[in-house]
């Protein structure tokens, strides 16, 4: 069993994540740190072993960068994989610098998720198999399972609009329907309700029904806060 410890200072995400981590076979929690200190904690306690560390980038008492460094120092053989909004090129730079071996981005699906830590499962049976010195295409083969080629997102979805839709909603005063949101950012309701259907599966934000006229409720969608 892979042994993960899930770091997120947001309640939420924290334990949507080890929901996600329990239901792969393969891995089990560790457990949970809500902050850099807490993480650093978990990995220094020898009779918790732990072997991946899912890591947010940004925490009030410390960034998810100076965790990996820090990891790096105390020589622990820990695996690092990213979970985080922060998409910006130079943190990626620098969190791949620190170790790092997957950066996945928020929001994302279960099956995202899965398909990460699936990969680098495939990755980790390698290294056991491996025996002796290893050639050339052995090493492009173990290498080759943390790079996961297949979309994340369902098709006719973009990753950047579904960050503008996400930020629409997550900057909200209320809950928005399909159709405002459709207005708000030029595109038709039918596209704008594929975005936030994605993005609830995801657990980012909630369905609500608005109630007020004849017939249905109308759907309406708020950002998850913890």
């Amino acid at each position: 069993m892979i042994r993960v410890l899930v770091v997120d200072d947001d309640a939420l995400a924290l334990e949507l994540h080890t929901a996600y981590v329990e239901r792969l076979p393969g891995f089990s929690v560790a457990g949970q740190a809500a902050g850099a200190r807490a993480a650093l904690t978990a990995i220094a306690d020898s009779d918790r072993p732990i072997d991946l560390m899912l890591l947010d980038m940004t925490m009030p008492d410390g960034g998810g960068l100076d965790v990996a460094r820090r990891v790096r120092a105390m020589g622990a053989g820990v695996d690092i994989i990213a979970v985080t909004a922060v998409r910006d090129a130079a943190t990626v730079r620098a969190a791949v610098s620190s170790g790092v071996v997957q950066y996945l981005i928020k929001p994302f699906t279960f099956a995202a998720f899965r398909e990460r830590l699936e990969a680098y499962r495939a990755y980790v049976e390698g290294l056991d198999r491996a025996a002796g010195e290893a050639t050339q295409s052995e090493v492009d083969a173990l290498l080759g399972t943390l790079r996961t080629v297949a979309p994340t997102l369902p098709k006719g979805l973009s990753d950047e609009t579904l960050q503008a839709v996400a930020e629409r909603v997550r900057t909200a005063a209320a809950a928005v329907s399909s159709t405002e949101l459709g207005e708000r950012e030029g595109m038709s309701r039918v596209t704008a309700r594929r975005y936030l259907e994605h993005l609830a599966d995801a657990g980012r934000v909630r369905r609500e029904p608005r109630y007020g006229g004849p017939g249905r409720p109308e759907i309406t969608y708020a950002w998850v806060r913890s």
